[in-house]
């Protein structure tokens, strides 16, 4: 997965110190500042006579580190250098337009977390705590607030791949390239489970309702159902032959066939009927089976390999490709799909379903929100181009995570 981009193939990206200009009227002047005390500026373009001096704004650092440079909010009428300092607490407001429509402002702050790439985060239920895992094998719980460190979890042996909080936001689930599956206590750091079977690095993982059971995706080809509280496989939900980049359940339509199946369902199996197991595999393949049934639903060929996938609905779904493809599929008539939204030719490395759309994020450092009642895409700057990992949501705040090692929260006010 993320070939080119990512840590997981193990290939070192030789583009992602290229400076890349926003799209603008006239080019930005350079911006003078000795770290940590600088100050973005806004230039904002006169279109009434050249001779004009364009106006110049300040606006607060961020919570960057000194000496960083971010572009927020790129479009045709302002452009936002900021240059931040050390502290964490400071955070900006910026008000940008789009196509001449009403301003949607937003609040960036950055968190430090380590200076290793970031390769997951998630924010707890109750939009308390966060957690992120990286590729010097540790994982850190911190405060969604202002980054504050609470915990930090170590165990696994090489990369962390994939982190996640069960529902209770007291617990987290780890997946590695050490084949391990790991369930940990965001109160004491300690790990409390751990699940071997996997051949190769786990990719992905997904919980079911409320954690009883919990599914991984692997690069052995298989996608497994796990039992947490006597810590074993409960079964090998498909076995693919080729790497399974994502995975995802989500609660099926009463129109869909979900099959039936071939032996009784172990007893320890809780909240698996009636879902479906989504699989975006290496194979240029997205696959959706049962996960109670095992039964085949569909399988969609894409026009690359599959990296990432969500539900938005009960029949819908989306699944973004290594080419920059993020396809629209509806399970009921799979065989075409519903739209295929394509902005870039970066890697499409997170979809998460958000309100009425959807969030994306690229290898390119781009992330976007799409909204059906919206007839423009809102961009989340900052990451230049580093690839963006994950993305993360608590009612209006979004989160990232990137390979420079920061997340990224902006606060949306008026959405």
């Amino acid at each position: 997965m993320i070939c080119g981009v990512g840590c997981r193939r193990g290939l070192d990206p030789a583009l992602l110190w290229l400076w890349r200009r926003p799209v603008a009227t006239a080019p930005i002047q350079p911006l003078a500042w000795e770290p940590p005390y600088a100050l973005g500026v806004a230039q904002r373009n006169s279109k009434k006579t050249k001779k004009k001096k364009k106006k110049r704004k300040e606006i607060k650092g961020f919570g960057l580190v000194g000496g960083s440079v971010m572009i927020t909010q790129p479009s045709h009428e302002t452009h936002v250098l900021c240059v931040g300092t050390s502290r964490l607490d400071e955070m900006g407001e910026v008000y940008s337009m789009f196509q001449g429509r009403k301003s949607t402002s937003l609040s960036v702050a950055l968190i430090v977390l380590s200076f290793e790439q970031i390769t997951c985060l998630d924010i707890s239920s109750g939009g308390g705590l966060g957690v992120s895992s990286s590729t010097d094998g540790s994982m850190k719980i911190w405060q969604a607030s202002n980054g504050e460190l609470r915990r930090v979890l170590e165990g696994h042996v090489f990369d962390v791949n994939c982190c996640r909080f069960f529902p209770s936001g007291l617990v987290v689930l780890s997946g590695g390239m050490d084949a391990q599956l790991k369930i940990w206590s965001a109160e004491d750091a300690s790990c409390v489970v751990t699940f071997k079977g996997h051949k190769g690095g786990i990719l992905d993982t997904a919980i079911v309702e409320r954690g009883k059971n919990v599914v991984s995706g692997s690069r052995d080809g298989t996608a497994r159902l796990w039992d947490c509280g006597r810590s074993a496989c409960l079964g090998v939900i498909a076995d693919c032959g080729c790497s399974i980049n994502g995975v995802a359940v989500g609660a099926a339509d009463n129109s869909i066939n979900l099959g039936s199946p071939e032996q009784t369902p172990s007893e320890r199996e809780v909240g698996t009927e009636s879902k479906m197991l989504l699989l975006a595999r290496e194979d240029k393949k997205l696959q959706c089976v049962g996960l109670q049934s095992r039964q085949p639903v569909f399988l969609f060929i894409g026009s690359d390999a599959f990296n990432c996938c969500t539900f938005l609905s009960g029949f819908l779904l989306l699944a973004g490709t290594q080419d920059g493809n993020i396809y629209q599929l509806d399970v009921r008539n799979p065989r075409a799909p519903v739209q295929v939204i394509h902005r870039s030719g970066a890697p499409v490395l997170s979809l998460l379903s958000f309100r009425d759309g959807f969030i994306a994020s690229q290898g390119d450092g781009s992330s976007f929100i799409v909204q059906q009642d919206l007839d423009y895409v809102i961009e989340l700057t900052g990451a230049d181009c580093d690839p963006v990992y994950k993305v993360a949501t608590w009612e209006k705040q979004i989160y990232t995570c990137c390979r420079d090692g920061l997340v990224r929260r902006y606060q949306l006010s008026d959405l």
